[in-house]
């Protein structure tokens, strides 16, 4: 493929095929507001948010969203209580991908990859642990999981200029940092939320979430040598072969033609890797300070916008950067309205008053188990209510004041009942199409929901026993 007609966007295949999902599962979620009764809980403000006050589930005679909102939910979206997020969201993609479109249009993306292969070509294992613990460590450790969604482009190449595709991309990026995430030892947004609403210290037990961490560590990255491996005999075995070869076909490990600007390309390697630096700097810093965090999305757009426009104007780069900006960001702009989509699935299921109606009957179950077949349920309760609600603190805020009590209950511990919640809330992120997170990721890349599906089932498999078996594990030992 020429390189001058390279640029980041989501292919009319994967699109489509997002796209017929998402609506089904937007008129499932509506036909399930005509099917369970609405409830309400009360709510409380505690540490400014809104949360779940117990005992309080009362029905009331709302019932049956109406048909022609589950159609106008997508635009709805934008006036809801998530609008500013998911409109930060869709900018942030947006310029990402004029970013990398001009990056790679410049020749510098090349040049990395060209110097990686160089560097780690007989190595390149190594090299995939690497990016697999870096990835899950900022997830496990600083809850960062949106934020690193923009450094898929470039791991994607890499995988591909190693001889590996967009899955294997993909694996060590963003499904290590959901996998991170998931597996959490710090995460001030799932652990620390949790362990507050449910009255523990603050990252107390960090001990037995550490050898959590590093079995799904190893899962994560045998799956990918596994897989890895399997490419490298015939690398036709892909489902995105045909995809990737006309996408990134130049990105390849034996492609080191001389780029006719190489000699300042350096420059601008320096200039975007201090760029990226600075931006992981303030991820760190934000760990710290709450209010950093919370702009670390736009601060990053920002951040990788001028600093990847510099790069390439260091790197006299002779084509028209406005114009292949607008192209990158229009070819990335239509998986706005698959975020759109995703977020108004939640949209539905909460207006049309059946979410606590869900909460209420699977805690009334629970409360007549005994420790193990409760602790279960708990993990269940999460699970499913992930598939509505993806942002961790926000489903802390709604389950733990709920779990915590009837944790204590059934002679579950808090401990276990934070565990439970950590991982309902995390791994399927990387499955659920509901996922907002899950489809930007997709829509920079050449692959389709279906196939990402396909690829992860297993891995999802073992991961659901590998919950359950240590859930039982920590109820045993009285973690």
């Amino acid at each position: 493929m020429d390189n001058s007609q390279a640029s980041i966007k989501i292919s009319k295949k994967a699109f489509l095929s997002s796209v017929i999902i998402l609506l089904v599962l937007m008129i499932g979620a509506g036909v399930l507001t005509h099917v369970i009764p609405a409830g309400h809980f009360e709510r409380a403000v505690v540490d400014g948010r809104e949360t779940v006050v117990p005992n309080t589930f009362a029905y009331s005679d709302e019932g049956g969203y109406p048909v022609w909102r589950w159609l106008t939910a997508p635009v709805e979206v934008l006036w809801s209580e998530d609008a500013v997020t998911v409109i930060f969201i869709i900018v942030f993609i947006c310029i990402i991908g004029g970013t990398f479109t001009v990056l790679e249009k410049s020749g510098m993306l090349r040049y990395v990859m060209n110097g990686l292969v160089k560097r780690f070509g007989r190595s390149r294992y190594l090299l995939m642990a690497m990016l697999v613990l870096f990835f899950m460590l900022f997830g496990s450790v600083f809850g960062i999981f949106e934020e690193m969604v923009a450094l898929v482009p470039m791991v994607i190449l890499l995988s591909y200029a190693l001889g590996w595709d967009s899955l294997v991309g993909l694996g060590m990026s963003a499904l290590a940092a959901g996998f991170g995430f998931s597996a959490s030892t710090l995460n001030p947004f799932t652990v620390g939320v949790a362990q507050k609403l449910a009255g523990l210290a603050p990252f107390s037990g960090v001990g037995f979430r550490l050898l959590v961490f590093a079995i799904f560590y190893a899962v994560l990255y045998l799956f990918l040598l596994f897989y890895a491996k399997h490419l490298e005999k015939d690398p036709t075995r892909s489902s995105v072969y045909a995809e990737d070869k006309a996408q990134y076909g130049t990105y390849t490990a034996t492609a080191h033609e001389p780029l006719p600007n190489e000699a300042y390309l350096g420059r601008s390697v320096v200039i975007f890797s201090s760029t990226i630096a600075l931006v992981i700097l303030y991820i760190v810093v934000g760990f710290f300070v709450p209010a950093l965090s919370s702009l670390a999305m736009p601060v990053m757009a920002v951040a990788f916008c001028v600093g990847g426009l510099c790069a390439v104007r260091a790197s006299h780069y002779g084509g028209h950067v406005g114009r292949d900006f607008l192209a990158g960001l229009g070819g990335i702009a239509p998986s706005a309205l698959l975020i759109l989509m995703a977020m108004s699935v939640k949209l539905i299921i909460t207006r049309g008053g059946i979410m606590d109606t869900i909460l209420y009957y699977v805690s009334e179950k629970a409360s007549g188990m005994g420790p193990q077949g409760a602790v279960i349920v708990m993990f269940l309760l999460v699970l499913m209510l992930n598939f509505f609600i993806s942002a961790g603190s926000a489903k802390a805020f709604l389950l733990m004041p709920l779990l915590a009590p009837l944790s204590n209950m059934v002679g579950v511990s808090g401990q276990v009942a934070v565990l439970a919640f950590c991982f309902g809330d995390g791994f399927t992120n990387m499955l659920y199409p509901t996922n907002a997170l899950l489809m930007i990721a997709l829509g920079l890349t050449t692959v389709s929901y279906p196939k990402w599906f396909r690829f992860t089932i297993g891995l999802q498999a073992v991961t659901l026993v590998l919950n359950v078996a240590l859930l039982l594990l920590a109820v045993a030992i009285g973690y």
